[in-house]
């Protein structure tokens, strides 16, 4: 928490609202003050003067300034809106801000509040960190100052959600992938993906991407935010098979302080975190029942209710969903809501396989291996005529995700693996096999280098432990 005590200015009481030296125009230029102009601000005090003179400091900067005269006004505007930063007056008939800003955060208020006092003492700052006051300002002050003091409360909170998010896509993320914005390839199919992701990504409809594991979703759901008019706004990639189910909820919605065992301090969670943004959830055919109905509700009503709150929320969202499982099958067995997933399908975009994007394989090995090779700090591989055969020849049960950890394991190698029908130790090209017998040996050699590892192995090739089980099954290995 700061302290802004500075006297050497207009005087914050009532008449300050009425004095003409404030020069509100004066401070409006200026980059320091930029994060101001999509906060939205509400501002308790009792006092008309103070209150007029903060709208008028604010209004011209920020997207919304609500004003309420008193704690329960306040409450009020609190159950109904969603504020980024509350400018919170300590002293005021009936109950005093820190008292009131205390009861709020016990029932879910996660916002900045910034406390306004001519009555300053050590009590009153533990009193004001305690209750969870973010910033401290003395009266009297000039505009500047409680200027300073929002912009420092939405820069701070703007770092610790993108700090957050950014900590939690590359926990949750197993796919590493490069050109995770960018849809590579001129096949046909592909084309017919980007031309549909242009139609819809400008539109606030849901979006549900489908196909199987690889095949790129998240760099889709990334374009479709990207070519949104959402694109400057949080993007919050959330793998719904990551979390386990007993935190899932908390990790969505967040939870007040003392909600659960563990809960030291209240969060906000991810659909807060991409509030104005897009949230892209992934194999959202994991999701548990109670989850799936309650995701429902937030579709359907655009408010969250964080674990033991007693308020909801209201989010501005885009929500983008995929997944690998046919989730019309999933319905039949009642594994998955069928009102869930009318709701989720209203535009529907199958990724292809690659083994059906034709020459694209051979444009992202290219992109692969030039992008690898530059971070692990390894000379390229050249990619001659019968790597490029037996790459086109593959029928990449990994996708994607496989063709880049074959690439990774190349440029660690310094040569493509023997069994990938590449050049042999001995110089000889491997027979043109067929397809079924050049996956086998794939997956094999791939087993062999990992000791038998099929968790290990499922990793490097970018396919499922159910998928090497199946086929060491077939091969009876």
């Amino acid at each position: 928490m700061t302290f802004s005590t500075s006297r050497a200015g207009a005087a914050a009481s009532p008449a300050v609202g009425r004095e003409p030296a404030v020069k509100l125009g004066k401070t409006t230029a200026g980059p320091e003050f930029s994060a101001l102009a999509q906060a939205s601000i509400l501002i308790v005090d009792d006092e008309p003067g103070m209150r007029n003179f903060l709208v008028r400091t604010l209004a011209p900067r920020c997207k919304l300034v609500d004003e309420a005269a008193d704690t329960d006004q306040a409450s009020r505007k609190l159950d109904s809106n969603r504020y980024d930063v509350v400018i919170l007056d300590n002293i005021m008939p009936g109950k005093n801000g820190v008292d009131w800003l205390a009861e709020q955060r016990a029932v879910g208020f996660f916002a900045d509040a910034i406390l306004i006092t001519a009555y300053a003492d050590l009590d009153t700052a533990i009193q004001a960190l305690r209750a969870g006051a973010a910033d401290f300002v003395l009266k009297p002050f000039r505009s500047n100052q409680i200027l300073n003091a929002v912009a420092r409360c939405l820069d701070r909170v703007r770092l610790q959600r993108e700090n957050y998010v950014l900590r939690y896509a590359l926990r949750a993320s197993s796919d590493r992938t490069f050109l995770r914005d960018n849809l590579i390839g001129q096949s046909a199919a592909t084309l017919r993906v980007r031309e549909t992701i242009a139609r819809v990504a400008g539109l606030p409809t849901s979006v549900l991407l489908t196909g199987e594991s690889g095949t790129g979703k998240e760099v889709a759901a990334r374009s479709i935010h990207s070519l949104s008019d959402r694109a400057d706004k949080p993007f919050v990639p959330v793998n719904c098979a990551a979390i386990p189910p007993e935190m899932i909820e908390a990790e969505l919605f967040g939870h007040i302080k003392g909600a659960f065992t563990g809960a030291d301090s209240g969060r906000e969670g991810l659909f807060l975190y991409a509030h104005g943004g897009t949230l892209f959830l992934d194999e959202i055919g994991e999701l548990p029942p109670p989850m799936q109905s309650k995701l429902l509700r937030v579709l359907e009503d655009r408010r969250v209710r964080p674990v033991g709150s007693e308020r909801e929320v209201p989010v501005d969202l885009r929500f983008i969903f995929a997944t690998n499982a046919e989730l019309q099958k999933e319905v039949e067995k009642g594994r998955f809501r069928a009102d869930l997933f009318y709701r989720l399908n209203v535009m529907q975009i199958r990724l292809p396989l690659l083994k059906d994007r034709g020459d694209d394989v051979q444009e992202l090995a290219t992109i692969f291996m030039s992008k690898l090779s530059i971070q692990l700090g390894m000379p390229p591989v050249p990619i001659d005529a019968s790597v490029r055969a037996a790459l086109a020849s593959y029928e990449w049960p990994g996708n994607v995700r496989e063709l880049r950890n074959l690439i990774e394991r190349t440029l660690i190698l310094g040569a493509f693996p023997d069994d990938f029908a590449g050049p042999r130790n001995d110089g000889q090209s491997a027979p043109a096999d067929s397809l079924a017998e050049l996956e086998r040996r794939h997956i094999l050699g791939v087993l062999k280098e990992v000791n038998g590892n099929r968790e290990e192995a499922a990793r490097r090739l970018g396919i499922s432990r159910k998928t090497i089980d199946r086929k060491c099954a077939l091969w009876d290995v």
